[in-house]
């Protein structure tokens, strides 16, 4: 039996009929194209290096599982349905500002003549101030469902922002984190377009890790029980505070270091 891809000639020779070749010739240039983009330098590749540079940057700087039982404490009198539309609004909230730290974070600081040390010292005596007074606040009981019934969407979305977003969520460190990266973006037209695209892909998974831990933290809490829970939130807190401590040193540092190479 002939194979259906080949053709006898009057020479007795095999040839390819014309539908086969463009299939052959289809075949060959996208193998050709695929070694093309996952070269080591292709473009994909640098794509996926980028991608995976901004998760292993910023996922344990946000670190929404971390930052569940503080979203939880702070909107503890609120019904369920509600606490997920407001863990909603912030993942996409931090979305929208990891994408222009990203994006364009380096031309707003150039333009107001802001350097990322200061932005440090700063946005670390916020995070510090939040961390500190959750540390010690106190417990009280629940409020139930009088409190609940009072409150409405107006006042569960004036916090979405501030500071459930900035900077419980997404703070200076990680705001830093990306303006650093979004510095060193390929700025020709091909290569940026991919590293843009890595961006928006990257905070996208990181926006939708804050919906997944934020809106179902009460399940955490369940899982875990309240006497786990006020443990996990005052750890949760001190670490706050200790991270401020830390986004503020490197700050400082940056300023010290950059103060002694003047004075040489």
């Amino acid at each position: 039996m002939e194979c259906h891809l080949l053709r006898r000639t009057q020479g007795n020779r095999f040839v390819l009929p014309d539908h086969s070749r463009l299939a052959v010739i289809c075949i060959l240039w996208l193998l050709f194209s695929l070694g093309y983009t996952f070269r080591p330098g292709g473009p994909l590749l640098e794509t996926a290096k980028n991608l995976l540079l901004i998760l292993s940057a910023l996922f344990p700087i946000v670190n929404p599982l971390g930052g569940s039982p503080v979203f939880l404490s702070l909107t503890r009198d609120y019904p369920t349905s509600a606490r997920r539309a407001l863990a909603r609004q912030v993942a996409v909230n931090s979305f929208v500002l990891l994408v222009s730290s990203f994006l364009v974070g380096t031309h707003i600081l150039n333009f107001f003549g802001i350097s990322i040390p200061v932005v440090q010292v700063g946005g670390g005596l916020v995070v510090i101030s939040n961390g500190w007074a959750m540390l010690k606040q106190k417990e009280e009981p629940d409020r139930g469902r009088e409190v609940q019934e009072k409150i409405d969407l107006q006042d569960i979305f004036r916090n979405a922002f501030y500071p459930l977003t900035l900077p419980l969520t997404v703070g200076p460190g990680s705001i830093s984190v990306a303006i650093t990266l979004g510095a060193n973006l390929p700025h020709h037209l091909g290569a940026n377009l991919l590293s843009i695209l890595a961006t928006v892909v990257g905070s996208a998974i990181v926006a939708a890790s804050i919906y997944i831990c934020y809106g179902f933290a009460d399940r955490l809490a369940a899982a875990v029980g309240e006497s786990g829970m006020g443990i996990i939130l005052r750890l949760s807190s001190f670490l706050l505070v200790c991270i401020g401590v830390q986004i503020m040193w490197n700050g400082v540092s940056a300023l010290i270091h950059t103060f002694a190479s003047v004075a040489r």
